[in-house]
């Protein structure tokens, strides 16, 4: 594994290329890290890639062309080594191609780029995903950052607070056995004028939240003076806001997601599955996210 580093004059960044895995984030004004440092206490990740699936499969498999697949957790492309694309001093691109061993796995000839760029205290992350094969591709890909939280000595997690860009409230789903999605019952969580809520000691006892149907595309976290110190914005349908389950780990991950887990009563195909994605021999997907950091 080779680490990359970006660094302007207000942040140093490291990157991994296992997982093209953004594996620090140091603000140089205030000499505070923000991104989790990965100890297998909690989390043993800092921010992995999801591809070529998020979240679980049920019963941790698929079904394409007759055929039926297994597969871990989240896909595989956070646990393989990419290969260094291009390299500028504020700009980076790697890049994973289809091999016979992800063919073993999932069945389709792909490219998977994954670029990160510095500009003042922003970073950008793009993905590009292509269909080099010569059937239809079908694919999801999501983003699994872990910040501190809290950020400041002396405070609890619970003393702190996220801030979304939505209105009044927002509805999410949770995390059933297996990983899949708990249809039976939806919750919501009422937001202040500001779009700002608290963080609760039992918010993550079962695990990851899900917000669907474009409700989110903007999420901070926010210290216990209310003091916005990482904002993640995203284009895309769905999010994530995870931490272990109980076990009062010091940091959240905010998620921006193309695609999700499969719901527990899923019972259809690969091109079936919701929120999926789907390319044309030749075609690409873009899309991406920032993270500021304050």
């Amino acid at each position: 594994m080779e680490k990359i580093v970006l660094e302007n004059e207000e942040l140093y960044v490291e990157i991994n290329s296992v997982g093209a895995e953004l594996s620090r984030i140091k603000n140089k004004k205030n000499d505070k890290e923000y991104l989790w440092n990965a100890d297998e206490k909690y989390w043993k990740r800092h921010s992995p890639v999801l591809f070529p699936f998020v979240g679980s499969l049920k019963d941790k498999k698929y079904k394409y062309d007759g055929k039926e697949y297994s597969m871990g957790q989240h896909g595989f492309a956070r646990d393989m080594e990419f290969q260094l694309l291009t390299s500028k001093s504020d700009e980076i691109w790697f890049v994973l191609n289809a091999s016979d061993e992800t063919i073993a796995k999932y069945p389709f000839i792909f490219s998977l780029e994954i670029g990160y760029k510095l500009e003042k205290n922003n970073i950008k992350v793009m993905w590009k995903v292509k269909n080099n094969d010569t059937k239809e591709m079908y694919f999801s890909i999501g983003a699994h950052p872990a910040f501190y939280c809290p950020i400041n000595d002396g405070e609890e997690q619970s003393q702190c607070y996220i801030k979304t860009d939505c209105k009044n409230e927002f509805t999410y789903f949770k995390i059933a056995e297996g990983g899949v999605k708990d249809t039976s019952a939806t919750y919501k969580i009422t937001v202040d004028n500001k779009g700002i809520f608290n963080i609760t000691k039992n918010m993550f006892d079962d695990d990851a939240l899900i917000v669907e149907d474009n409700q989110i595309h903007s999420l901070s976290l926010l210290d216990s003076n209310k003091n916005e110190y990482v904002k993640v914005e995203f284009d895309m349908p769905l999010c994530g806001i995870w931490s272990p389950a109980k076990k009062n780990a010091p940091f959240i991950c905010l998620e921006p997601w193309c695609g999700r887990c499969d719901s527990k009563d899923f019972d259809g195909e690969l091109q079936d599955r919701e929120y999926g994605n789907k390319l044309k021999p030749s075609e690409e997907f873009e899309n991406g996210y920032s993270i500021t950091i304050y």
